[in-house]
């Protein structure tokens, strides 16, 4: 039987699902606003690097603490691949990630400088605090800078779209701690939703998708320029997708199950709203 990769072990500890995800949002968002290709693919490269460096840096600041309550979904936890190499694997791509920065000109470069770092400062240790929800709302919050004022062209994005961002990161964060609950009471980490309890953190978490999903209804619909036609049909229909999704989440809260099904309702959410996005194009600009 072969053996992994490091470079398919070191994937797996970059946490590829957020990783991907926060890619892809960024991605649509420069595209929707009409920036070149190769500003578009820079945006996105710039973006997975970052996101990499996140995830790895948790997997090795965590690893002996997942090593402890037996995470079998962590590579270094299961010994398959040296801390050592994960540590430096976090510390290139950091590196990578503000080099890449810099020509996204100083507005997005700024943010997307500062949108890692708030990450690394999640798992430095706020995650363990009432203020571990802080670095998610900045982080979603800056997305839509980095992807709208990457280019240096003096754009930025509307309102609407940076208040997505933030409520969207208090629905990620939430829904993404639910599941470890008992494993992170083990070993000391008490961050915002811990605090909240199962109940409090899902109805929270699922209330801040619906209030996500209406920002975006009202970002297309409002203003100068609104969404006419198909574009209101699609518009709609992405809110009611939104908001069932937040039903469905609701009720496993209550029924006392904090699955991986929750974070996954999210994410499957979060491309709803990219597709929304998507359609929104200009709107996007302020």
């Amino acid at each position: 039987m072969s053996h992994p990769s490091t470079a398919r072990l070191l994937f797996a500890s970059s946490h590829p699902g957020p990783t991907v995800t926060v890619t892809v949002l960024a991605t649509v968002i420069a595209a929707a606003v009409g920036h070149p290709v190769w500003l578009v693919v820079l945006v996105a490269l710039a973006v997975v690097v970052g996101q990499l460096s996140i995830g790895l840096a948790n997997d090795w600041i965590d690893a002996d603490r997942d090593r402890a309550v037996g995470r079998m979904d962590k590579p270094v936890a299961q010994g398959r691949i040296a801390v050592d190499t994960v540590r430096r694997a976090a510390l290139v791509t950091a590196a990578a990630a503000v080099a890449l920065s810099v020509p996204l000109g100083p507005v997005a470069g700024i943010a997307h400088v500062v949108l890692v770092g708030v990450g690394w400062a999640y798992d430095a240790g706020l995650k363990r605090t009432v203020w571990s929800v802080v670095p998610f709302v900045v982080a979603f919050g800056l997305l839509p800078v980095v992807a709208v004022s990457a280019g240096g062209a003096g754009w930025w994005p509307a309102w609407w779209a940076i208040a997505t961002g933030a409520v969207f990161g208090v629905a990620i964060h939430c829904t993404n701690v639910l599941p470890d609950l008992l494993d992170d009471a083990a070993t000391g980490v008490r961050g915002f939703p811990h605090r909240l309890g199962l109940r409090g953190a899902g109805v929270l978490a699922f209330g801040a998708l619906v209030v996500a999903a209406a920002l975006v209804l009202g970002g297309q619909l409002g203003g100068p320029g609104p969404a006419r036609g198909s574009a209101v049909v699609l518009a709609v229909a992405g809110t009611v997708v939104v908001v069932v999704s937040a039903v469905v989440g609701v009720r496993l809260v209550f029924a006392g199950r904090p699955t991986r099904t929750l974070f996954r309702l999210v994410i499957a959410s979060s491309l709803v709203l990219v597709v929304e996005l998507a359609v929104a194009g200009a709107r996007l600009v302020a």
